[in-house]
């Protein structure tokens, strides 16, 4: 199983940067190999000062070795080896009319002292974070992430939508970093689904992105913009910023185990502004998107 997902997050990589480079129309995705001292590495591709894009990255890792007293604290085990695979994504768009996005597909596996799996499981998702709200993007995006979804349970659209809006939570500021989408984590071999069932679902997730994703992107890209609202856009990035480094899980794992520094804050946009007690006008579009984030909606 890891070495089929390993190989299809390649693929996914290839195909993504690709789409997006065809979105973009200037800019080209620089790659980086690397490699982890205890064991792995990865594949960052970074796009930088683009026509559309002012800064993003498409990465993938596999990294294994023993597994970090922090994550043994974390899973409630002793000693153990582990492996993990994943490709992850976050896209800063130049004109604030275009929402950032993020996606994360991932696999995992612990082993016993023989070398026998002992555990595994699929996580993952995509969420978008718009700075301005329109909401025939917000109900594309949802209804992609459903329609992916539905081809494998009916369930799944409203429970891992619940869960990207409990995840992707500004806890200390009261509101969502963005507008949602999907979050799944821990899916293991149950009754009902295999490891085999997963995989199937976690990639048709997968290669549902660009089609999320890519339409706002054309749609909005050559709308204009003043300064104001390129100052909006910088404040709502550091919203962002804070969720990464006080929340986010993959961002703390990636710290906790001697993971590549430049790949994990590889998410964090170029220019971000941090006004004091920054309230917008009454009645504003920018007031608009603060109300709907500080309460989950249903999209569709």
């Amino acid at each position: 199983m890891k070495n089929k997902f390993y190989t299809y997050i390649q693929n996914l990589q290839d195909q993504i940067v690709a789409g997006l480079e065809a979105v973009d129309g200037q800019a080209k995705f620089k790659e980086d190999l690397w490699n982890r001292p205890e064991g792995g590495g990865g594949r960052t591709r970074v796009i930088e000062n683009g026509a559309v894009f002012e800064k993003g990255g498409v990465n993938i890792s596999a990294v294994h070795g023993k597994l970090p007293d922090s994550m043994q604290q974390l899973f409630k085990v002793g000693e153990a080896d582990f492996f993990a695979c994943g490709l992850s994504l976050v896209l800063h768009p130049k004109n604030p009319m275009v929402p950032t996005v993020h996606a994360n597909w991932r696999y995992f596996e612990m082993y016993d002292d023989n070398g026998n799996v002992i555990q595994q499981w699929f996580g993952g998702g995509q969420d978008l974070t718009p700075y301005y709200l329109f909401e025939e993007d917000a109900v594309h995006f949802h209804q992609t992430c459903k329609t992916a979804c539905d081809k494998h349970n009916p369930e799944f659209y409203p429970k891992y939508k619940k869960q990207c809006d409990a995840y992707f939570w500004n806890a200390h500021r009261n509101e969502a970093r963005g507008i949602g989408g999907l979050f799944f984590d821990y899916c293991k071999a149950s009754e009902t689904m295999s490891m085999e069932d997963w995989y199937n679902f976690v990639t048709e997730v997968g290669n549902s992105f660009l089609q999320a994703y890519v339409p706002i992107v054309e749609r909005r890209k050559n709308l204009s913009y003043n300064q104001e609202q390129r100052t909006w856009q910088e404040i709502r990035r550091g919203r962002y910023v804070e969720f990464n480094l006080v929340h986010d899980k993959g961002t703390l794992f990636g710290l906790k185990t001697n993971g590549r520094i430049e790949s994990i804050l590889m998410s964090l946009p170029p220019h971000v502004q941090w006004v004091y007690d920054h309230h917008p006008v009454a009645g504003s579009e920018e007031e608009k998107l603060l109300t709907t984030l500080k309460q989950p909606k249903e999209w569709i």
